[in-house]
């Protein structure tokens, strides 16, 4: 660890609560701005029914052979 000197200039008592504590912070954040810009994300919160493609056009039946 390169910077473990960090813990002579701060007890860890007080700075791995604030270390945890803003990446926590950032992390609902960023939640929160998902969920504010985005149009699906509120939809997949609140489990809307899902968008189903057309089905598919049945295949054309195979000729008989001909006769010769």
């Amino acid at each position: 660890m390169n910077q473990g000197r960090i813990w002579t200039v701060v007890s860890p008592t007080v700075g791995l609560p604030l270390l945890l504590g803003s990446v926590t912070v950032i992390a609902i954040l960023v939640h929160a701005a998902v969920l504010n810009n985005t149009a699906w994300f509120p939809k997949y919160w609140q489990g809307g029914a899902a968008v189903t493609a057309a089905p598919a056009a049945p295949a054309p039946a195979a000729a008989a052979p001909a006769k010769k």
